[in-house]
């Protein structure tokens, strides 16, 4: 809650303007059954026609009064609401932004959706409607129920005994619907996160006819999601009845009341009509303070998950003080390390220990789990590693500050990412000051000139996720964006499966033509045979080192894999 306050700081002036217009519109509310009344008491009494065409006249500007009011609170509620949603987006964005891939796989994609979306959503319904009504129903429910007693005091009575009733059915329904409430968010996750996963792998459910399972499986989730709200929903259908009931309990207490008040010549009719249309309202306004709790309930719920996100720290600069670089020590090495995942069993990598000299290609070979990517992603500190120290140019990647050290690295995922765009600002995300000529450049060592050729240049297009590519453009183009960026280290993680054998062999020969270190990292050993030492990994254990010619004679794993990969080829 603090976080949607912080927010809705900016707004202040519409959010003290909003209630204000809403007050002046209760007011104007308020003074409508006393002027009905006269117009009965005195107007229709009396026959006297001028009097109730004044009476009507005043009521024509209380309404056109009224009216200018709402629109006017409403405008300001709106734009506050809209607003604090905005910048809620805004740092839940930023703040995602910051996390470690540890803290992105605990918290989940489909539940960082949710609140990007739905809860945010939540909150802004529910700060539009708290600045419209929070003050306007306790003031109308406590303003007609002061002028009940200025009309007739004994009468109104019935007015002190009922809304305490009213007030204990509202809050009770409250507070049985909050908890409900976060459960109902939490299966909307879940729905989130199996509609994303249908969705981004459509092809595979289709090729393996898993439709129908996929399908049961949003079923289930989706009649538990409908379970929870409708058990929320039995609860919160349980204010209108009975509010109603008590209130039309009230009416007959006080059409009998107001009766024997009249017979008495105590009370006029108008009067009576003055109670009834004060203790209507009362309804009307409890009837929508309820529907506010159950919005404004959904809202804290929301908010706090909001809260949640925004209250964790994200990935820290430096875990460690920082230290000098040293000009001659290897450009990466790796000095006992070992990682387990948070919640794993087992460790992902053990002992792992080596260094690369400054120029060198460095292959890293293994099979699907033998621990490659994880591997690399210590080297970025998309992770950190559990014991040892990953160092890059003699300093702990602990003690310099991420972006330094990823600014150090290029980058090319097994998937190759594109955005929207052109191919320059695809490009220009590996440096975003990155002239034409460095750009061409990139995309010559990338082998992507022919691409650039065929799309007509660095302006041309690039659609979301580049799907007017091919596999083997999409890989060259990040390649090439890596490149855009002159990294010290270049890290390609199998980023080269989508090339034929000629184009790989150009690649290959391109990067090395560049003197920088270059990380290869693939399951074939085509891709890293050439590499100047080559990193065999087995189950997160090194289970050889070496050239292609060292480890053919000491490590059977990798004669092993080269001769099925060079057998299957033939």
């Amino acid at each position: 809650m603090k976080q949607l306050f912080d927010c809705l700081k900016r707004y202040r002036i519409e959010a003290i303007l909003s209630p204000l217009f809403k007050l002046f519109e209760a007011g104007m509310e308020l003074l409508v059954p006393i002027v009905v009344a006269r117009i009965i008491d005195v107007g229709v009494k009396n026959a006297d026609k001028g009097y109730i065409l004044h009476a009507v006249l005043l009521l024509a500007a209380f309404a056109a009064a009224g009216l200018a009011f709402a629109l006017t609170a409403q405008y300001f509620a709106a734009r506050a609401a809209v607003g604090t949603g905005a910048e809620l987006r805004r740092r839940l964005f930023s703040k995602l932004q910051s996390f470690s891939f540890s803290q992105i796989d605990e918290m989940g994609t489909a539940s960082m959706l949710t609140r990007m979306t739905s809860d945010v959503q939540q909150v802004q319904t529910g700060v539009n409607m708290t600045l419209r009504l929070f003050l306007r129903s306790p003031v109308v429910v406590f303003g007609a129920t002061a002028m009940a007693f200025v009309v007739d005091a004994k009468a109104a009575l019935v007015f002190a005994a009922v809304i305490p009733l009213l007030a204990l059915v509202v809050f009770a329904v409250m507070a049985a619907c909050i908890p409900r409430y976060r459960a109902v968010q939490e299966k909307l996750d879940s729905i989130y996160l199996s509609t994303r996963e249908a969705l981004t792998g459509a092809r595979v459910l289709r090729a393996f006819r898993m439709e129908g399972e996929e399908e049961e499986n949003f079923s289930k989730k989706s009649s538990a999601l409908r379970a929870a709200q409708t058990a929320v929903g039995r609860i919160s259908a349980l204010t209108n009845p009975l509010t109603f009931l008590l209130i039309n309990l009230a009416v007959i207490a006080l059409i009998y009341a107001g009766a024997l008040r009249v017979e008495a010549g105590a009370l006029g009719q108008g009067e009576v009509v003055a109670l009834y249309n004060y203790l209507s309202l009362i309804l009307v306004e409890l009837i929508k303070f309820a529907n506010l709790i159950v919005t404004v309930t959904k809202a804290v719920s929301c908010a706090n998950r909001i809260g949640a996100v925004l209250s964790l720290e994200g990935e820290r600069e430096t875990l460690l003080p920082p230290e000098e670089e040293d000009p001659s020590a290897p450009a990466v090495s790796f000095e006992n390390v070992s990682f387990t995942y948070e919640g794993g069993s087992a460790p992902a990598l053990s002992r792992i220990d080596f260094s690369v000299e400054r120029g060198e290609t460095v292959g890293i070979l293994g099979g699907t789990g033998s621990g490659k990517t994880t591997l690399i992603s210590l080297l970025f500190r998309f992770y950190t590693a559990t014991e040892g120290k990953v160092k890059v140019c003699g300093a702990d990647t602990k003690s310099i500050p991420v972006k330094e050290l990823r600014r150090k690295i290029g980058y090319v995922p097994q998937k190759a990412v594109l955005f929207r765009g052109t191919i320059a600002s695809n490009l220009r995300w590996g440096k975003e000051d990155a002239t034409e000529e460095e750009l061409l450049h990139a995309a010559s060592v990338a082998q992507a000139a022919d691409i650039l050729e065929a799309k007509g240049g660095l302006g041309g297009t690039v659609e979301q996720e580049g799907r007017n590519l091919s596999g083997g453009q999409r890989q060259r183009l990040t390649i090439a964006r890596a490149l855009a960026g002159d990294p010290d280290i270049l890290v390609l993680d199998d980023a080269s499966s989508a090339l034929d054998y000629a184009t790989d062999a150009r690649l290959r020969a391109a990067l090395g033509a560049e003197g920088r270190t270059v990380f290869f990292v693939s399951q074939r050993v085509a891709a890293v045979m050439h590499a100047d030492k080559i990193v065999v990994l087995d189950d997160g254990k090194i289970a050889g080192m070496g050239t292609h010619t060292e480890l053919m004679e000491t490590c059977g794993l990798y004669r092993e894999i080269y001769r099925s990969q060079t057998e299957a080829e033939a």
